[in-house]
């Protein structure tokens, strides 16, 4: 095994490609990779995310109380070195960007504190942005 990561492959159900599109590439900054009429290709920091068009909308996910907010147990999302979660946060907010959990810090002063954001894309996917105050605290319990 390589002490390099590897990038992940998700796949995601949307139910407007458009939409997804300009919230994956135009607000959030993905690249775009392979298309076809039914899915996308991403680069989503480095993985590889495909949007695949569904003709139903997915049901609500349900939540689990972590640390005050009711967090999406259905989620994914980037854990990002602190500048670059900032740079993030400050963007969704300057595009009015309508959070399911607002930028905050979790756990203060605890083992595994962490800048932390919830937002959901046009189709009701959960995504979270995270940011630890020390990285290496990513698996501590």
């Amino acid at each position: 095994m390589t002490d390099q990561l590897r990038p992940f492959h998700l796949a995601l159900p949307v139910t407007d490609l458009t939409a997804a599109e300009a919230f994956y590439c135009g607000l959030l900054g993905c690249g775009k990779g392979r298309t076809a009429s039914r899915w996308i290709d991403l680069d989503f920091f480095g993985h590889q995310v495909t949007l695949h068009l569904i003709d139903a909308e997915a049901a609500e996910a349900p939540t689990n109380p972590v640390d005050g907010d009711s967090v999406p147990a259905r989620h994914f999302g980037m854990v990002l070195d602190m500048d670059d979660w900032r740079s993030l946060a400050d963007r969704l907010e300057q595009e009015d960007c309508k959070f399911l959990i607002s930028p905050r810090i979790r756990f203060a002063g605890e083992v595994g504190e962490q800048a932390t954001l919830f937002i959901i894309d046009p189709s009701g996917n959960a995504l979270e942005f995270k940011s630890f105050a020390d990285p290496t605290q990513l698996f501590s319990t």
